[in-house]
């Protein structure tokens, strides 16, 4: 069913300044963000290195930098008018501890949104941002996943999840082209069966749609984009699995169906 937004709420486009104004910011706020990834990997995680001798607590100093630096990164959007953003739920995230935290994926900001009100994010991330000077040192020193040999991630989330942690996965793979069916793999479903942990669901909306896959950092909407995250319930991965299933792929293609639909509710529509 398409929904139906009333005209008085439609914004109107912004002005031929407005626009120059917020390729200008967005461009400095890009600038920002890589200046902040140089200076967390040089300077400040080597010195927690050398001041903070217990690994537990150096990892909990870690998140606390990374995500009180994204929170720092998202008020400048939303100071310099490049982007506003809202959450719903979001004190949900607070309880989650040995849990999957899934999302779908419209915008390359979609990991910083949700890391930045997580108390605790254990990423996924691709094996070649490892060699990304402006992130990589952020990866190593957050202890994220690397995307490789999948038995072994596998295992590595399963232990990441049972000492407590919180993995942060966008079953997608990658960004979503706006106004396409999602398609979700089964990696998600098959480390949360693995290791039966609750899944945490997070709707991501854009409107209108932001640094996507396809758009360039310099495409800027004729209007500001809103975005909108909405923390939903926790799904039970062991009411997916059955006695009768003759292999794990079959609870595993029941739950990302589950997952597929929870997260397009409505987002197909909300996102053009």
């Amino acid at each position: 069913m398409v929904r139906v937004i009333p005209a008085e709420q439609i914004p109107e486009q912004s002005s031929w300044m407005n626009r120059c104004w917020r390729i200008i910011a967005t461009g400095l706020c890009f600038s920002l963000f890589g200046l902040g990834g140089l200076l967390l990997s040089g300077i400040w995680f080597n010195l927690m290195r050398l001041a903070v001798r217990d690994p537990a607590r150096r990892s909990q100093l870690t998140q606390n930098s990374i995500r009180n630096s994204f929170r720092f990164f998202l008020g400048t959007t939303r100071f310099l008018g490049v982007l506003d953003y809202r959450f719903e739920g979001a004190e949900r995230l607070k309880e989650d501890r040995g849990c999957l935290v899934i999302a779908n994926h419209p915008s390359l900001l979609d990991y910083v949104l949700l890391a930045s009100r997580m108390p605790r994010c254990d990423c996924i991330v691709k094996e070649a941002l490892l060699n990304n000077v402006f992130v990589s040192g952020v990866i190593k020193a957050a202890g994220y996943l690397a995307n490789a040999e999948s038995d072994r991630l596998l295992e590595q989330c399963r232990q990441r999840l049972a000492s407590g942690g919180t993995i942060l996965i966008f079953p997608e793979g990658t960004r979503t082209s706006p106004g396409k069916a999602l398609t979700l793999q089964r990696g998600a479903a098959n480390i949360a069966l693995r290791s039966q942990c609750d899944i945490r669901v997070v709707q991501i909306h854009c409107r209108p749609p932001m640094l996507t896959k396809q758009g360039k950092w310099y495409n800027i909407p004729p209007i500001k984009p809103q975005f909108h995250i909405t923390v939903q319930d926790k799904i039970e991965t062991r009411t997916f699995i059955r006695a009768d299933d003759v292999s794990p792929a079959l609870a595993a293609r029941r739950l990302t169906q589950h997952l597929t639909d929870a997260l397009q509710s409505d987002s197909i529509n909300n996102e053009k």
